[in-house]
């Protein structure tokens, strides 16, 4: 009889600091277009990009309450050891939302280098006996920088011991293959799955958005999502994601 690979399930968005294609800064009009054309039951995870205010203190933009009722997932920052301030939401603009099934065994802050500020929230994750983990992440434009960030996060995990990894966020990386950034010789590890455009947001050719896992990790399949909500609300596409745990 075959086994069946534990499943995990996320959706990662850039919001854009809520700042729609119209101008308007509008956080309940994510809330709204999250809960009417991207929230779909039996998703694990949110992670969110661009979530907090640009420059320091970070401050939060959301309703987080209500990202809550909407999903049914929790918050995964409640402790302000968790995120970059008190008044942030996240850390530099990264935010976890996770299935109340998963048990948090740790959560790590990773400042990556760069002039422009960007970070990685890596959580260590069990559920069912199967523990792996969650490194949601927004890397610069720049590709040298890039590379220096994610050798950042593969250092973590080494020093951390091997699981199962999977990578989300806004990578801003355009090249199919990755390039430096997704380098195995230069990272030690492989990060692999699909790539599929997310930007810009009227016709997605470049994929920024990327859900990639390390072996025994296997992404599935991933899916980019589109509506008229979606549309207006950010620059990026949101981008649906399956992985088999092992």
């Amino acid at each position: 009889m075959t086994s069946i690979a534990p499943r995990f399930s996320c959706i990662s968005w850039n919001i854009h600091r809520c700042r729609g294609n119209d101008g308007q800064v509008d956080p309940g009009r994510i809330v709204q277009v999250l809960a009417d054309e991207i929230w779909a039951e039996g998703v694990d995870a949110l992670i969110l990009q661009e979530a907090d205010e640009e420059c320091p203190p970070h401050a939060g933009l959301l309703d987080i309450a209500a990202i809550e009722q909407v999903t049914g997932l929790k918050y995964a920052h409640v402790d302000v050891a968790r995120r970059w301030s008190a008044g942030s939401h996240g850390f530099l603009g990264v935010i976890l939302f996770l299935h109340p099934g998963l048990t948090v065994e740790a959560m790590t802050l990773l400042d990556l280098p760069g002039h422009c500020h960007r970070g990685a929230v890596v959580a260590d994750l069990a559920r069912d006996g199967m523990r792996f983990r969650l490194i949601g992440t927004h890397l610069s434009l720049g590709q040298g920088l890039r590379w220096a960030q994610m050798r950042t996060v593969s250092q973590f995990m080494f020093r951390s011991g091997p699981r199962p990894t999977v990578l989300v966020g806004d990578l801003n990386e355009w090249r199919p293959w990755g390039g430096l950034a997704l380098s195995p010789r230069l990272l030690g590890t492989a990060f692999k799955g699909p790539a599929k455009g997310t930007f810009p947001i009227s016709r997605p050719i470049l994929p920024l958005d990327r859900v990639l896992a390390t072996d025994p990790a296997r992404v599935l399949s991933t899916h980019v999502l589109d509506g008229p909500g979606i549309r207006i609300a950010s620059d990026h596409r949101p981008l649906a994601a399956e992985i088999a745990l092992q």
